[in-house]
């Protein structure tokens, strides 16, 4: 057996090269910084190059040359944006106003030292420390103002490495009211945007791929809070907020990350909704239409952009057989579905099972059926003549 002796020799051997390799940052920050600058299979940012090599995408490095907006870094968007720096994306342009707290810190990314910087701040310097390649542009401010928004709108417009606007719009906001003002931005912009979000409980969370004219929008068929024109402040309690674990906001992180790659680099499938439920394992998936009737006028103009496209005819003709299957149907029986979606108020959402709505937008009749050529509406009737009606039957 070894003696105490020659046990204390060894660990102070150790502690020796302990201090040596730490002595050494330098010369290995140095190799790392000019690997960084060159696409090859030693450099530790083009990772995802074997993508291309196994056949998955044609031409990765173009990555380079995209410029992504990530609103809002908290939870899931520091996370995404991080994710991102590290595929070796080409500009990141991050927007929030809060500043890093204590209370942040059983999330992923933020670090105890940075307590009291503003969000996107913090964030700028620990991504550059990961990637230096990457363009990254900070604002501290909150785009739902009056003077703000319109900035939000230049930048998302102008601010790609291009000078014209960012492939992509990224939503990891908190509240409703920072969605609409990204929505409304969007919409004007015709600019796509991917919409996520966790729930307060935190074990739930989705992505939302939105196309204006093509794809519902925010406003579309928003949440209960504000199709009630409620004021979300009002909902807030002193001391109380919303739950947070870092598992939930990784996998929505994910998610998001995966489908923004999907969608610039062009493999793959683009989800246009997923959610996930932790406590069921439960990954809806669905493609919600756009609302004809949207309070947002520019998802209108956008719809009507659609619509006037050219169709694009099929190559090949299907005729139909308009020979009865049983000539002899002398009991008249006929099929009828029972899903009809006149009689679905929700039908232009294409739903999956398991997700339901939790109320209905009102439809708004400006035609009166009586103007149709059907029946007189009852409350348009006086009483005798209703009286009338029930002696004739």
């Amino acid at each position: 057996m070894a003696t105490v002796e020659a046990l204390q020799k060894e660990i102070n051997e150790l502690k020796a090269k302990l201090a040596a390799a730490q002595g050494s940052t330098g010369p290995v920050r140095q190799k790392i910084e000019v690997m960084s600058s060159e696409v090859v299979d030693s450099n530790p940012y083009s990772r995802l190059m074997a993508l291309k090599r196994m056949g998955i995408v044609d031409n990765y490095e173009r990555i380079r040359d995209l410029s992504v907006a990530v609103v809002g870094v908290g939870g899931v968007g520091s996370v995404t944006a991080e994710m991102l720096t590290r595929c070796g994306i080409g500009k990141l342009i991050l927007f929030d106003y809060d500043k890093v707290e204590l209370a942040n810190m059983n999330r992923l990314f933020f670090q105890p030292h940075q307590a009291g910087l503003s969000k996107v701040d913090a964030a700028a310097a620990t991504l550059q420390a990961i990637n230096p390649d990457v363009a990254i542009d900070a604002y501290n401010y909150n785009i739902t103002t009056v003077e703000n928004f319109q900035k939000f709108c230049d930048t998302i417009s102008t601010g790609s490495l291009k000078g014209g606007p960012v492939e992509l719009v990224l939503s990891c906001v908190d509240n409703f009211e920072a969605r609409m003002a990204i929505n409304t931005a969007c919409n004007e912009l015709n600019q796509r945007w991917f919409e996520s979000g966790v729930s307060e409980n935190a074990v739930s969370g989705h992505i939302q791929f939105i196309v204006p004219g093509e794809t519902a929008c925010f406003a579309c068929a928003p949440p209960l809070v504000v199709a009630s024109k409620i004021d979300e402040k009002t909902l807030k309690r002193e001391g109380v907020c919303a739950a947070s674990l870092p598992t939930t906001m990784g996998i929505v992180a994910g998610f998001l990350v995966q489908n923004t790659l999907k969608y610039l680099l062009e493999f793959g499938t683009v989800t246009h909704y997923l959610g996930y439920s932790a406590l069921t394992d439960f990954f809806p998936t669905m493609r919600l239409k756009p609302n004809p009737q949207c309070d947002d006028s520019y998802c209108r103009q956008r719809q009507a952009e659609v619509r006037a496209r050219p169709q694009v005819e099929l190559a090949t003709e299907v005729k139909e057989d308009t020979v009865p299957v049983h000539a002899d149907n002398e009991w008249g029986i006929s099929l009828v579905d029972e899903n009809s979606p006149q009689d679905d108020d929700s039908s232009n959402l294409n739903l999956v099972d398991g997700v339901q709505v939790a109320y209905s937008i009102p439809v708004d009749n400006s035609t009166p059926e009586s103007s149709t050529g059907g029946a007189v509406a009852a409350s348009e009737l006086s009483l005798e003549e209703l009286m009338q009606q029930m002696k004739s039957m």
